[in-house]
């Protein structure tokens, strides 16, 4: 491993002076990396709070930092677990790389631009696919694979006699994307076995608890100015990893509940005041429409001589490098020499975004109801708008308006994320239990793990809903006269109560339903869980 001298000092303004491995630094000063100072961190969100420009490249540097931080407090607090430096560094690394997937302007690219334009076929395709497809062209073309491969990992037994079988990066890829299957996959399964702590330090599928949205809680709500109370670094000093039904997993004192519930309820707020602001969704969905206008006419160089458009570059890591926000400056000032109406339309578009003559919001309204559609808000209010703009001179036409339905919650939809984490107690840190929600009035011993009512043993004041779709009607044009009308028609109350009797209605329909399906609910429920 490399001496202390060799390690690079950043200063960051989130986490102070960060030293870093020179291998990290490495993979910091490579093409694919230095492209995400190129990426808003979140993407619209700065037409509404103008200090949010931070990037992806110092959100990435702040996640390698705090996962070698837990690391290191779990190697000196448990050296039981065997903890070795390549280990650390490895997680390090998978902690540095995991957004190099991420397109032009975060997650508009992945979340709203790609299911407006690819075929069902295509529905899975999420920027943590490509974090794994940069990550493998990273290390190719820069001569990175020794330097990963003699990191120093201890070889599996059964790889003695075929050492290119076992690889370093197929262990940071999991890391990366806990869904990535290689062709060692069983291999590494069974050779980290007893650590599988490490897959839930930088993207925790289990229940969310992870250092990257450590650092973005704290990142964002800096650039932002919103006031975090949320404090990480009291989970990185009570950390520690417990056996929990054959696997090994990071479990947090008990008292830390509250910390633990302020973390996932800043989640939301950080949702409902910033990432899902109207007016950010607004121009979100403006350069969405922009970029589906124009994707053909954004031509970029790739492999082998091949040119890709705006959607195809996911495709080729070569070109995907070259995409970054500034295609909302190529399309803006795209010569048009065919005279394209779609480019020009898309033009007009990101025109209006400089002008802040943006979509409007016309109405916006809250469910329980999370398997409510898009399209089945649409049937409710699209013939009365007929009726609505008859008497209005101008043409309309219902693409003006624009339907956006979002999902805010705790992480887990409608569950409890409390309940998915393991705690320990001071007099007995090598037990995990766990608190639940089930009525009972005794601690009930159930091997191999303890749970002990939430609500007695922590609070009675505690959040009882974990999840909401917002749905929000934009008017998408820019006559006066139709705005003015379809904005009295949406804020009228006799739209708001019919909208209201949907919603419920639907809701009562849910709930027949399970109740009509008895237990088969529940089993199913239980089973998609596990």
């Amino acid at each position: 491993m490399a001496a202390m001298s060799d390690y690079k000092v950043f200063n960051d303004p989130i986490h102070g002076l960060v030293e870093l491995h020179p291998l990290l630094v490495k993979i910091i000063d490579t093409p694919q990396f230095q492209r995400l100072r190129n990426i808003k961190q979140l993407g619209g969100t700065s037409y509404v709070y103008p200090g949010a420009t931070h990037s992806r490249f110092e959100h990435s540097i702040g996640v390698a930092y705090l996962a070698g931080e837990l690391v290191q407090a779990l190697m000196e607090n448990q050296q039981e677990l065997k903890i070795t430096l390549a280990e650390k560094l490895c997680v390090q690394i998978a902690g540095l790389c995991h957004d190099l997937g991420h397109g032009p302007f975060s997650h508009l690219y992945d979340g709203k631009f790609i299911p407006e334009i690819k075929p069902k076929s295509e529905a899975k395709w999420k920027h943590e696919i490509a974090s794994v497809q940069m990550f493998d062209h990273l290390v190719k073309v820069n001569d990175l694979e020794e330097n990963i491969r003699n990191l120093g990992l201890k070889q599996p037994k059964e790889l003695d006699k075929k050492p290119d079988q076992f690889n370093n990066l197929d262990f940071i890829k999991k890391l990366i994307n806990t869904e990535y299957v290689s062709e060692t996959e069983e291999l590494i399964r069974s050779h980290f076995q007893d650590k599988s702590f490490l897959y839930e330090i930088v993207a925790n599928k289990r229940n969310g608890i992870d250092v990257d949205k450590w650092d973005y809680f704290a990142r964002d709500c800096h650039y932002l100015g919103i006031k975090n109370s949320f404090d990480y670094r009291r989970l990185i000093l009570c950390a520690r990893v417990c056996k929990v039904e054959g696997r090994t997993e990071i479990c947090f004192r008990d008292k830390e509940v509250f910390n633990l519930y302020d973390m996932f309820y800043t989640r939301f707020c950080l949702h409902k005041r910033a990432y899902q602001h109207k007016v950010a969704n607004a121009v979100e969905c403006m350069i969405t429409d922009a970029f589906v206008k124009a994707y053909k006419h954004i031509q970029i160089r790739g492999s082998r001589e091949k040119t890709f458009n705006l959607y195809e570059a996911k495709d080729d890591m070569e070109a995907y490098t070259k995409l970054t926000d500034d295609v909302f400056e190529q399309i803006l000032n795209h010569p048009n020499p065919k005279g394209s109406m779609d480019l020009e339309q898309a033009k007009l578009i990101l025109d209006r975004i400089h002008g802040r003559d943006l979509y409007k919001c016309l109405a916006e309204f809250h469910t329980k109801k999370l398997e409510i559609t898009k399209e089945a808000i649409r049937d409710v209010w699209e013939q009365e708008l007929k009726t609505a703009l008859a008497e209005i001179p101008q043409e309309w036409k219902k693409e003006d308006f624009l339907v956006d339905v979002i999902k805010l919650d705790y992480g887990m939809e409608k569950k409890d994320p409390i309940q998915h984490v393991r705690f320990y107690r001071k007099k007995e840190p090598e037990k995990p239990i766990q608190f639940t929600r089930e009525p009972q009035n005794e601690e009930i011993q159930e091997p191999p793990i303890k749970r002990i009512n939430l609500t007695r043993e922590v609070s009675h004041l505690l959040p009882e809903t974990f999840a909401e779709k917002t749905i929000r009607i934009y008017y998408k044009g820019t006559k006066a006269e139709i705005l003015k009308a379809a904005k009295d028609y949406f804020e009228g109350v006799d739209f708001k109560k019919k909208f209201q009797r949907f919603l419920k209605q639907t809701e009562e329909e849910d709930q027949e339903t399970q109740e009509g399906a008895g237990g088969t609910a529940e089993v199913s429920s239980k089973t998609q869980e596990t």
